[in-house]
């Protein structure tokens, strides 16, 4: 056998494969976390209410970053880049123009979606870490973009942009973060199903296929430039609503809440969530809008170490993340319905 073959057969995949059964969970699991998500805001306060609110947001551009990474194997730190644009897109929609706050989802995905598939063809000859290096280029370079003074006038400069709060359609009898929550899951599941079609689909046999092996899915008909390609358009698409969901939900935009320090972030909580897992996308958003609070109250003055700590802990305890806890969890009942 020949030094190039043996390379060719010694060399790992850069992402662990994903068996399609393994992607979601059960059904009936499934639909107890849904009907939980559906009673909790009567039961919590709306500070609560907004965190889960945030925690669905950031789930969906987990998500994203899931089907880019977890299901074509290209890594990006650019997240936050699609992310603020989605953000912005909806913001000046709906300040400058009065469109409808939920008419500016669609728009902000395709703006991203359009972003992201033309910041793919150039990509198409990197990979690994200089695809990651790129693309760290890009999240570091959006919050100075958004600050250039022909800009100023749509985008707010260094002071940002406010934008109103929509109240409950239809006169219905509940507050603003209750009805904004109520709203985000909704979108958030329709996201979350077609992303698991998606991923079902020829389109996503063909991303994983890449991912295993880009040279063998070549050689079987696969056309990777054009779904690489793909693959990124589709990832910040999903990440410019989740960008619009938090303009509508924070009321808020401004270029130094999307710094590089948020794509690190939506890339630790897909680790944390585990790579390939879609519902640990939402576990993994919970681990960054919670555990910070938690590594805080713990101590104010070293709240960064002890949020190190728990992270270093639960990658140690857990390498696979969230995925491997569920999975361990199904072993364990698999054998006490057994005996």
């Amino acid at each position: 056998m020949s030094a190039a073959a043996e390379d060719t057969v010694t060399e790992a995949p850069a992402v662990e494969a994903v068996p399609k059964r393994a992607m979601t969970l059960g059904t009936g699991t499934s639909l107890v976390i849904l009907a939980a998500l559906l009673v909790t805001p009567v039961f919590v306060k709306n500070f609560v209410v907004f965190q889960m609110t945030m925690v669905m947001i950031y789930g969906i551009a987990v998500l994203a970053l899931n089907i880019l990474t977890g299901g074509s194997g290209q890594f990006s730190l650019g997240q936050s880049a699609f992310y603020a644009l989605g953000a912005y897109t909806s913001a000046v929609l709906m300040e400058n123009f009065n469109v409808n706050y939920a008419l500016t989802l669609p728009i902000a995905g395709l703006v991203s979606f359009g972003a992201g598939y033309l910041f793919g063809k150039p990509a198409l000859r990197l990979s690994g870490i200089y695809l990651a290096l790129a693309t760290f280029a890009l999240a570091v370079a959006m919050p100075q973009l958004l600050k250039l003074h022909f800009l100023e006038h749509w985008t707010g400069g260094v002071q940002g942009l406010t934008v109103m709060k929509p109240d409950a359609p239809f006169g219905l009898p509940i507050g603003q973060d209750k009805w904004l929550y109520y709203f985000t899951l909704v979108i958030a599941l329709a996201i979350y199903i077609g992303s698991i079609n998606l991923l079902r689909s020829r389109s996503g046999r063909a991303f994983m296929s890449i991912r295993d092996n880009e040279i063998a899915a070549s050689a079987m008909g696969v056309d990777v430039a054009q779904y690489k390609t793909l693959a990124f358009g589709v990832s910040a698409g999903i990440t410019g609503i989740a960008g619009g969901l938090s303009a509508i939900v924070v009321a808020f935009v401004a270029p130094d809440s999307y710094t590089i320090n948020l794509a690190i972030a939506l890339f630790l909580g897909m680790v944390v969530g585990g790579v390939g897992w879609l519902p640990g996308s939402f576990v993994g958003a919970a681990f960054i809008i919670f555990v910070p609070n938690i590594a805080e109250s713990i101590s104010k003055g070293l709240s960064g170490a002890v949020f190190g700590v728990l992270l270093f802990l639960v990658i140690f305890l857990v390498p696979h993340g969230a995925r491997q806890v569920a999975m361990l969890a199904q072993q364990m009942l698999g054998n006490l319905r057994k005996n």
